[in-house]
């Protein structure tokens, strides 16, 4: 089948400004597993956030975990651009109808104090360039009808990228075990998905040293000042109009959200 990167970019844009999802591209206008021309729609989108003022802060990792990565068929994760359009402060609700199929999951996020511009890097080198880490909730979107996505939708969808909501207490990866920090993300005070930071790649530093090679390949690199959104320490929830979330990690806080109700 042919490839037309331009139709799909227009579908995506038009699905975001309408609230209208679109149908998967997969086999319509993007061949099935064309992973390359995905990224090539990604960053059709991403240019034109950044053409009508929005600042890159950072990048965001998906897939993560072995489940979500069996589940589109792949054996590695993926990434997305991350505007600072898409930050909602700690509490702050999210306006029904800003996002088209919300989900919840809980991340950390690294935030650099340095410039990764190496495409090998050490553990060290990792940890030295970490400035910070925070608790993160990331409210997944996507712009393809019932989330009927495969690696190619998502990518090209900048994977699958809505908001994300950050912590206000910063922590030092030395006072930190990132590996078997547990997580509980809550609603109503009841647990709706709970996990650790081996659920993202053995290890988010792990996560992370794959964007850095990925993105270095890319010819955009990190740096300094970067946020970097890890990948899930849990299964994704459906978000719920009226609901709110709390996402509790153990040794770096808490961070919350919430989401306004359907307009009767």
């Amino acid at each position: 089948m042919s490839v037309d990167i331009e139709a799909a970019n227009r579908e995506l844009a038009e699905a975001r400004s309408s609230g209208k999802p679109c149908p998967p591209l997969r086999g319509r206008l993007l061949p099935e597993g064309d992973v390359e021309s995905a990224y090539r729609v990604q960053q059709l989108q991403t240019r034109a956030w950044q053409g009508r003022g929005e600042r890159r802060v950072g990048a965001k990792i998906g897939l993560t975990s072995r489940a979500a990565q069996e589940s589109l068929g792949v054996h590695h994760p993926d990434f997305g651009l991350l505007t600072d359009a898409m930050a909602v402060g700690d509490g702050v609700e999210v306006p029904f109808g800003r996002l088209l199929q919300p989900k919840v999951e809980a991340e950390i996020a690294f935030v650099l104090g340095r410039d990764l511009t190496d495409e090998r890097v050490t553990v060290v080198d990792l940890i030295r360039a970490v400035d910070h880490v925070l608790p993160a909730i990331e409210i997944v979107d996507s712009r393809i009808a019932g989330w009927d996505i495969s690696i190619v939708d998502t990518v090209a969808d900048n994977a699958s990228s809505g908001l994300f909501v950050l912590g206000t207490t910063p922590r030092r990866l030395a006072d930190v075990d990132l590996r078997l920090c547990g997580m509980v993300l809550e609603h109503a005070g009841e647990p709706v998905s709970v996990g650790a930071g081996a659920a993202s790649m053995g290890n988010p530093l792990n996560a992370l040293e794959w964007l850095v090679g990925t993105l270095v390949r890319a010819g955009d690199p990190l740096r300094a000042g970067d946020l970097v959104l890890s990948g899930s320490l849990g299964p994704v929830v459906p978000a719920t109009p009226g609901a709110a979330y709390e996402a509790r990690i153990s040794g770096l806080g808490s961070v919350r959200t919430s989401f306004g109700r359907e307009p009767s």
